[in-house]
C-alpha cells in the first residue's frame, strides 16, 4: 500500500496538467478583484452624481441619512 502511494505521489508530481488549472485560478481571481474594485468606484461616482442633482432639484429636500 504504501508503495502504491509513494508511486502516484511521485506521478503527481511529475504532472504539470494542475499547474495550469492554478495560474487560470489566479487570473480569474484577480480578475474578479478588479471588477469588484472598478464597480465600487463607479457605484461611489454615480452615489455622488445622484446627490449632486438632488440637491439641484427645487423644493422640500428630504432629512438626510
Amino acid at each position: 500500500m504504501t508503495g502504491y502511494v509513494k508511486k502516484m505521489l511521485s506521478k503527481l508530481r511529475r504532472d504539470e496538467r494542475g499547474v495550469t488549472l492554478v495560474e487560470y485560478g489566479i487570473a480569474i481571481a484577480l480578475a474578479v478583484a478588479l471588477g469588484v474594485t472598478a464597480l465600487s468606484n463607479l457605484a461611489l461616482d454615480v452615489e455622488g452624481g445622484m446627490i449632486a442633482a438632488g440637491n439641484e432639484m427645487p423644493g422640500e429636500r428630504p432629512a438626510t441619512q
